[in-house]
């Protein structure tokens, strides 16, 4: 990136990457109190508390209602686009007893299982739309 790009060109470029969520410094500060909740569920006590009532747990935090939804609705990929990290996201879908591949593998549309074999045979597919803006 030369000096002369303007930043927010060059962020806006990540948006156009199908099926990716580009963990920026945007997202980071949406998502700061969505990811300081999850961290909280590092403690025994606090995910039996969230687990007793989850929406009120989720009240006491500062966070919108559409970010509640997500998180009550394990929509992984809504709650990143809400500026969730999926590695604090982890500690949501540990307490519901899910492994990351069981969790990252609801986000794909696929089995755990399809999911996992194509992780082990490489990943996705460099073919295919690689643009949303272009639909190439």
């Amino acid at each position: 990136m030369s000096g002369h790009t303007d930043i927010h060109a060059y962020l806006a470029e990540f948006d156009d990457i199908p099926g990716t969520r580009v963990y920026t410094a945007a997202r980071a500060r949406q998502g700061y109190w969505m990811n300081q909740f999850a961290m909280s569920l590092m403690t025994a006590e606090n995910r039996e508390r969230f687990k007793a009532d989850e929406r009120a747990y989720l009240d006491a935090w500062p966070l919108s209602e559409e970010q509640k939804q997500a998180l009550l609705n394990r929509d992984y990929n809504r709650c990143l686009d809400l500026g969730g990290n999926i590695y604090f996201l982890a500690k949501l879908f540990s307490t519901d007893g899910l492994s990351f591949l069981q969790a990252v593998g609801t986000m794909t549309g696929m089995s755990p299982q399809d999911y996992q074999a194509m992780m082990i045979a490489g990943g996705r597919s460099p073919e295919g739309v690689r643009s949303i803006r272009e639909k190439r």
